[in-house]
């Protein structure tokens, strides 16, 4: 069996072209979260900045369960300069409920879903994790996602989820079982974005990278190859 290559780039999303015009001719495509992504489509979506401004919009839900997690996960994304914006279902293909974007270092929480405290925050872990793979592969600056968990660690469960669930995508299904993994452990992407640009240390230091991870960081100048 083919090696799996621990560093991926995220060509599907940082190719999107950039729209002259927003207007979009058929909504619930990868044509209008492009548009969305690259926040030419701004109509119709909103910044988050903690769970007040989803309660905002749906005062009849109980989100205090999740409050203290997801104000966490954003103040840590804003931390690092992410944005968390909330759009509206027409700018999402059918059944996605989020989306990470390597190029704008924003993500977006679909609006459909936002009624359910528990998928709000467990999707919110989920792009949050794919912010972690974007700074494993050396800052948030580039177009890169790297695996963050070397052999063996994440759950085989979780793999077979990921299998499943991204049969159309195989490529993707590294980094899907470990967000997979991250949407359901409370605080395992907080943790794990603390990391990310941390004071006096680097992500490297706290989760050692993949051998073929490691290499390409050392290649690219952004590891010395050392953990403290």
């Amino acid at each position: 069996m083919k090696k799996v290559l621990s560093l991926f780039s995220a060509l599907a999303l940082s190719a999107t072209p950039v729209l002259a015009d927003p207007n979009i001719e058929e909504w619930n495509t990868l044509h209008s979260m492009g548009c969305m992504l690259l926040r030419e489509c701004t109509d119709d979506t909103y910044k988050v900045s903690g769970i007040d401004d989803i309660k905002a919009h749906y005062p009849e839900i109980n989100y205090d369960l999740i409050a203290p997690e997801f104000n966490e996960l954003i103040a840590q994304l804003d931390r690092i300069g992410v944005g968390v914006y909330v759009g509206d279902e027409k700018y999402f293909p059918r059944m996605h409920r989020g989306v990470y974007h390597t190029v704008g270092n924003n993500f977006f929480l679909n609006r459909k879903y936002l009624w359910d405290a528990k998928q709000v925050l467990e999707v919110t872990r989920h792009e949050a994790w794919h912010t972690v793979q974007d700074c494993m592969a050396g800052d948030l600056d580039n177009n890169n996602i790297a695996i963050v968990w070397n052999d063996g660690v994440v759950p085989n469960g979780y793999i077979v989820r990921a299998n499943v669930a991204y049969a159309m995508t195989p490529s993707a299904i590294p980094w899907e079982a470990e967000a997979i993994w991250a949407s359901e452990e409370p605080y395992q992407t907080v943790n794990a974005l603390k990391a990310c640009r941390a004071p006096g240390g680097d992500i490297w230091d706290v989760y050692p990278p993949t051998p073929m991870t490691g290499e390409w960081l050392i290649d690219n100048g952004f590891w010395n190859g050392e953990t403290k």
